[in-house]
């Protein structure tokens, strides 16, 4: 990408971005197959672990030495990372997964807020309303008629605190530590997490199925190999709040995969939430200031 220009970056990165999101909406398939063969802990025990593992395989030579500051920084995305997903799975247990969508996706909103008070820095009006419209559209995709809060509720929107401030932390730790470093080190360290969560937690599990097995390997190679390499360099040639947006499209994506797979019903409410969510995109994406040039303070562009 060093031949590139850096809005060519920013709008590779994007793209990149919407892989991502289509990848975890796929993922959504796959956990609901692996979990009727594994308990929650262990499922992303085996998810973390197999895809440290080829994280490193595919990615090594440039991994190369990590230093003790490098490892330390590049933790504290894992441990994040790690508390995203074990609030995420534990409020799955007392909520619906329809709301557990909406609730988890209030990131979006989250981040630019989040990146005001860390940086003392305004995002343009322009990503409070498109955050905003996302995630109006995506109340209207995964929201049900049950409006009330449980302690899964709770634990969601825990987990959506966390999955805004691991969006934050890629951006701030990956100005100064590589990209494949920070990848490598957050997925390896949310595995050692999750290992010893579910070995403290869960029993352990029988013999797993070939369903399980394809599950398993599909979140670890793509959601989480792949999603999260992709997600932790593209973050470097793109701002947090364009982030977020983007991967939003996960809850579309769902929505669109749930009724192909496994012939769930499309509602005229899925498919404005789905409109919606586009339309936020936009509104973020096409700068109609072309003339003014970008500001180049990260997370920050011409309103």
């Amino acid at each position: 990408m060093s031949q590139l220009s850096a809005k060519q970056k920013k709008y590779l990165a994007d793209l990149s971005l919407l892989f991502v999101a289509f990848a975890w909406g796929g993922g959504f398939v796959a956990v609901k197959d692996a979990l009727n063969s594994l308990t929650p802990m262990y499922l992303m025990a085996f998810r973390f672990t197999l895809a440290s593992i080829v994280v490193y395989v595919s990615l090594h030579q440039w991994i190369g030495k990590i230093t003790v500051k490098e490892f330390k920084n590049s933790s504290v995305v894992g441990t994040i990372l790690f508390m995203a997903f074990a609030a995420q799975t534990v409020g799955l247990q007392y909520t619906t997964a329809s709301k557990q969508g909406f609730l988890t996706a209030t990131y979006v909103i989250m981040v630019p807020f989040l990146y005001w008070v860390l940086y003392q820095k305004r995002p343009p009006i322009k990503v409070f309303a498109g955050s905003f419209l996302t995630l109006v559209g995506i109340g209207f995709i995964g929201l049900d008629s049950t409006l009330s809060l449980n302690k899964g509720d709770w634990l969601t929107l825990l987990c959506a605190l966390f999955f805004a401030m691991h969006i934050l932390s890629i951006e701030f730790y990956t100005k100064t530590i590589h990209v494949f470093k920070v990848a490598f080190v957050q997925i390896s360290v949310a595995a050692v997490w999750f290992i010893v969560a579910a070995l403290i937690l869960e029993p352990m599990p029988g013999a797993l199925s070939s369903r399980a097995w394809i599950a398993i390997v599909y979140m670890a190679v793509v959601s989480t190999f792949g999603c999260f390499t992709v997600q932790t360099v593209a973050q470097k040639h793109t701002t947090s709040s364009h982030a977020s947006i983007i991967m939003s499209l996960e809850s579309v994506f769902a929505a669109v995969l749930g009724v192909w797979l496994l012939q769930e019903k499309m509602t005229i409410a899925m498919l404005f939430g789905c409109g919606l969510i586009f339309i936020a995109i936009l509104m973020v994406e096409v700068n109609l200031k072309k003339s003014v040039p970008e500001p180049e303070a990260l997370g920050l562009e011409s309103d």
